[in-house]
């Protein structure tokens, strides 16, 4: 009887050796991540601290990437699929919010102030996508013979590919124009000085 439960016993400590790696691993990578990103940061600091820098009026693309723009376009040639899903993605205000966030670059300039509120407006985007299947399960349901897990699995999904970009490709002075901070000028323009 002993073996059984020495195999056991072994089992759990190798898989919980494997479970210290991957989280060694995880905050590697955003300590990584972090280092990577900050110089942009004291950058957009540096620029907002300039004589006559003024966060411009906010704008607002919806989703970014072309997302908002691709939905509508199809919405608008394919009736059956504005009936069932509308003219804009159902999260586009969870966009808009986060847009909100990455105009103004965050309220405190400081460059590690100002990543960890990138951080939380990804953080938030992501929450809100996922959160819209409230309002959706119904229909998708119907519409595609899904159950609540199986639409709530696709929203944590959308959702997950939604912070991976724009944890990618909206950090601050990358020139997109839905970088963090893009109410504020370029950080490479020439300061007029």
């Amino acid at each position: 009887m002993a073996r059984p439960r020495a195999s056991a016993v072994l089992v759990a400590g190798i898989l919980g050796l494997g479970a210290a790696p991957a989280q060694a691993e995880a905050d590697w990578t955003a300590q990584l991540a972090r280092s990577v990103e900050l110089p942009s940061h004291e950058w957009l600091a540096k620029r907002r601290r300039e004589p006559g820098a003024e966060l411009t009026p906010f704008t607002t693309d919806g989703c970014s990437g072309g997302m908002s723009s691709l939905w509508t376009f199809t919405a608008e040639r394919f009736p059956a699929f504005a009936e069932a899903h509308e003219g804009i993605p159902p999260w586009e205000a969870c966009c808009v919010t986060h847009d909100r966030a990455y105009h103004t670059g965050g309220p405190d300039p400081d460059p590690e102030a100002s990543f960890e509120a990138r951080l939380a407006a990804d953080g938030a985007l992501k929450t809100c996508v996922a959160a819209t299947a409230d309002s959706r399960d119904a229909v998708l349901q119907d519409l595609y013979g899904l159950d609540e897990a199986q639409v709530r699995q696709v929203y944590r999904a959308i959702s997950e590919a939604m912070f991976q970009a724009v944890r990618l490709g909206g950090g601050p002075c990358t020139g997109l124009p839905w970088r963090w901070g893009y109410g504020w000028p370029q950080c490479w323009e020439a300061s007029g000085e």
